[in-house]
């Protein structure tokens, strides 16, 4: 049996009366809508209510689904413990889902388990439904740091999984949407803020899936989005299926998003692949690139597919420029995959009597060794962005004021510590974002005395 509705919500603890206590007034509108979705569930009786939260246990690269066989939760933490859940789990649906990720080789399942308790992500969504509809089980899927299309595809999974249970299930999509949106907020505000909550009650609210992958992650994190990936589950699991979307509310008065949106399935739509159509369209992209490329990033290019494939070391093509095989230099390779980090290493000064030995090795190393990730694995060759930065001999300098977040990358030391950031980077617009990435990278205090470094870089792309 297919999902038979799912809905957006976001999850302020104040718009419960007894944490409220008379503020949860100013968002009535979201409190109307909440209740209606409280009644369309209560009309539905699903046996299961799927609940994925950005405040359940999450990893950077695996999907954690609560295991055992109850869950209990209160608003303790907002100074009402009286307020409490006490929720069986599906563990039979939970089985099937953990047993087509293994399958499939995708990380999701029950290990890691951090906090038993619910968490208020998933509690705001349960306090509504529960006031219409006592029955049912549910389940509790957090998030990801893996990319949109995983998110996506863990959609897909648990749609194959509720398909064969024969549940009868309803999938609620819990996430805020900006928290920059007001400078009277607790966040404060950023230009990207209303342009999120703007563009994603759009697209939710003509069920446009497709344009969830159009958010980039610098956009998303300048935004301070709380849901997004929560979305794009929910997503995935009517991929392949046309839906009846109707956006219900949407609220900034806080300085923090909220929207309700529902979705109900309608049949089968074969143009509604969207995970497939947007990777199908990503590897033409970055055929045409990898075409365009120079001949530094082809030499990377070359040097992590023979390892990744064969683990084999090239040797230096013969028909290389004199520029690369006559020269040394430090350089790094940095590898991103749909838009995320993937891997990037790189050497400060010249280790090798080539800068061409040094792109192949640095490659290697980066797409194989950067402890922050796993090995690159040989299907996800396609999707690669490869880019290559040579580097100028670092010189010391006396203050931050002599940084360019655009020109330079800077070197921050202490000791034997040292950590070391690019320039022109996505997301980082500040000198002082910039020493700070850099002192965290190297283990190094913010208080503790540092010795700067800047250089120059030219990027092969």
């Amino acid at each position: 049996m297919p999902i038979l509705a799912a809905f957006m919500v976001p999850h302020p603890p104040m718009i419960v009366p007894k944490i409220g206590r008379g503020s949860e007034e100013q968002v009535r509108e979201t409190i109307t809508s909440y209740e209606k979705v409280a009644d369309e569930i209560a009309a539905l009786k699903p046996d299961t209510i799927i609940i994925t939260s950005p405040h359940a246990t999450s990893y950077a690269d695996y999907f954690h689904i609560s295991p055992g066989y109850h869950a209990r939760g209160n608003f303790g933490r907002f100074g009402v413990p009286n307020v409490s859940f006490d929720e069986a789990y599906d563990a039979s649906l939970r089985e099937q889902i953990s047993s087509i990720a293994e399958e499939e080789g995708f990380p999701a399942g029950i290990e890691g388990e951090r906090d038993a308790a619910l968490d208020h992500g998933t509690m705001v969504p349960l306090w509504f439904i529960r006031q219409k509809y006592s029955s049912g089980k549910i389940l509790r899927i957090g998030l990801s740091g893996l990319s949109l299309t995983e998110h996506y595809r863990l959609g897909e999974i648990i749609r194959k999984a509720v398909d064969a249970s024969g549940r009868r299930v309803v999938f609620v999509a819990s996430g805020d949407l900006s928290h920059k949106l007001q400078e009277y907020g607790p966040y404060g505000f950023s230009p990207e803020g209303p342009v999120y909550d703007e563009r994603i009650m759009d697209v939710c609210g003509r069920g446009s899936f497709g344009e969830l992958f159009d958010f980039g992650e610098s956009f998303c994190d300048k935004a301070a989005e709380c849901g997004h990936r929560s979305f794009v589950i929910m997503a995935g699991a009517f991929d392949g299926e046309a839906v009846r979307a109707t956006a219900y509310s949407h609220q900034d008065v806080t300085g923090v998003g909220y929207g309700i949106c529902s979705f109900y399935p309608e049949g089968t739509d074969e143009r509604r692949h969207f995970r497939k159509e947007w990777l199908e369209q990503k590897e033409k992209e970055l055929s045409e690139r990898a075409e365009k490329s120079d001949v530094y990033v082809r030499l990377a290019r070359r040097s992590l597919e023979s390892y990744i494939l064969r683990r084999e070391v090239i040797r230096i093509p013969e028909d290389l420029p004199a520029e690369l095989t006559d020269r040394k230099a430090g350089a790094f390779v940095s590898i991103h995959k749909e838009g995320q980090l993937r891997g990037c290493i790189g050497t400060i000064l010249p280790t090798e009597d080539s800068l061409a030995k040094e792109i192949i090795q640095n490659a290697i190393s980066a797409s194989t060794r950067d402890p922050r990730f796993e090995p690159i694995r040989p299907e996800e060759l396609r999707l690669l962005e490869i880019n290559v930065d040579v580097l100028s001999t670092p010189e010391e300098i006396d203050s931050p004021e002599e940084l360019d977040v655009k020109r330079y990358g800077v070197i921050v030391s202490c000791g034997a510590r040292r950590g070391l950031l690019l320039p022109d980077l996505d997301g980082v617009d500040t000198v002082e974002d910039q020493i700070a990435i850099a002192r965290k990278k190297g283990g190094i205090g913010p208080k503790e005395k540092v010795k700067l470094q800047r250089f120059e870089v030219i990027r092969h792309i």
